[in-house]
């Protein structure tokens, strides 16, 4: 089982080996990493969100604010942020308009553990149904240090061997690329020269 957590994507997906994949879960608005960024930018911390959010969170309280972790009722293992993206925005909007001042250590903290949770929980729940025995992180939000932590932590208590890549390889790198093509030559997989990059392909897709 893999979590694919980056700007663009949210994916939930059982690697059954490479090459041939099912995507369990997948997100129904904003992807992790976009949320991050969107919450950044209205605290002020610029661009690119994550690390910005996952630094300062750690001078923080997660459990200063209350923000919501939503659940979607007809897919157990789909993802949805757009509505802790809005909570988090309304938070600040209403300080403002009632004059009032907010740690932006704490908010980014609060945000960052709802984030995490609906994450691990989604996921754990998964591979507690399937009986998965291995679990890996990929993406951009694969760097963060809480969800690694939050991750290693729940694998441990379920007795499962935990993937993650060095932060540096969780983003996009010519080290992922190589090793996708390998396992796709392997396959028996050839392009002509006239091969050209198709962004929006999806997983699985050649």
């Amino acid at each position: 089982m893999c979590l694919v957590a980056s700007g663009g994507h949210t994916h939930l997906v059982c690697v059954k080996e490479y090459g041939k994949y099912e995507i369990l879960g997948r997100t129904r608005d904003d992807a992790a990493g976009e949320a991050y960024d969107k919450v950044a930018r209205a605290i002020g911390l610029g661009y690119p969100g994550g690390p910005k959010i996952d630094r300062i969170a750690k001078e923080g309280n997660p459990d200063a604010i209350q923000f919501p972790k939503a659940k979607v009722n007809d897919a157990e293992y789909d993802f949805s942020f757009s509505g802790l993206k809005s909570a988090v925005l309304n938070y600040i909007n209403g300080c403002k308009m009632k004059g009032e001042t907010f740690d932006p250590a704490d908010l980014a903290a609060s945000f960052q553990k709802a984030v995490v949770e609906v994450l691990v929980g989604n996921s754990m729940r998964a591979v507690e149904k399937l009986g998965m025995k291995k679990f890996a992180i990929a993406g951009g939000v694969a760097s963060n240090s809480a969800l690694r932590e939050a991750m290693e932590e729940a694998c441990e208590k379920r007795g499962m061997k935990f993937y993650r890549p060095s932060p540096i390889y969780c983003t996009d790198n010519a080290a992922m690329i190589g090793a996708a093509a390998y396992y796709e030559y392997l396959a028996g997989t050839r392009s002509g020269w006239d091969l050209n990059a198709v962004p929006n392909l999806k997983l699985g897709e050649r």
